[in-house]
């Protein structure tokens, strides 16, 4: 797992224990963009209202408003869906059938795991990172395309079309030359130019990977 695809990723922490919310924002805090603190549901729901969040870590049991309830209005009352991950101890379990019926994405057990919770992050949040990249890679390829248009434009945006969520170009030459209808040449040149510019890498005999922080920026 590539962690380092989460340093855009701004997470809000909900947990009503000083001691394990201080510490658990300590480790994220490596990991994550930013990390917006609540002790509580109203503060939770206050700042997920008012913040850019990517994905909410919650406690179920809470004073005042408890996670499950903060998620509820957070949907519910105010239309907003963002990503959730609850911690919940054993004790908890007759709650665990609204979180699931609020199609939360991750359950954590506590005490927490900090590699299990880093890894869960990265598990939800890998869809969107993946989007995003992808966006970005389709808006640098239509400026390409201005200046080199033709097929090769065409070999790029096959490429990009058709990487997996590790970036590797999941196809053939041959898959490209039935679908853009190029000889074999053309598309062994373009693979060649790709790599030599550092925008393609070979990993093994016919695999390549995307190295779209070429074209995108770190």
């Amino acid at each position: 797992m590539d962690f380092n695809s989460l340093k855009d990723c701004v997470v809000l922490y909900v947990e009503d224990e000083k001691s394990v919310r201080d510490q658990t924002q300590m480790i994220l805090k490596d990991f994550v963009k930013e990390v917006y603190l609540a002790s509580n549901g109203e503060e939770g729901l206050k700042i997920a209202l008012e913040k850019e969040v990517d994905i909410i870590v919650t406690d179920i049991l809470m004073p005042g408003l408890n996670g499950i309830e903060m998620l509820k209005k957070l949907k519910n009352e105010h239309g907003r869906v963002i990503p959730v991950i609850i911690t919940t101890a054993f004790t908890e379990t007759e709650y665990l059938i609204d979180a699931i019926t609020l199609k939360v994405d991750g359950f954590i057990m506590k005490p927490i795991n900090v590699k299990d919770l880093i890894s869960n992050i990265y598990n939800v949040m890998l869809p969107k990172m993946h989007t995003k990249e992808m966006q970005g890679c389709s808006f640098i390829v239509e400026g390409l395309a201005a200046l080199i248009g033709g097929k090769k434009i065409e070999i790029l945006k096959y490429i990009i079309n058709n990487l997996d969520e590790e970036k590797v170009f999941n196809g053939s030459y041959q898959d490209i030359i039935d679908n853009i209808g190029v000889s074999k040449p053309t598309v062994v040149h373009m693979f060649q130019q790709l790599i030599k510019v550092g925008i393609l890498e070979k990993v093994k005999n016919k695999v390549y990977r995307f190295r779209n922080t070429k074209l995108i920026g770190e």
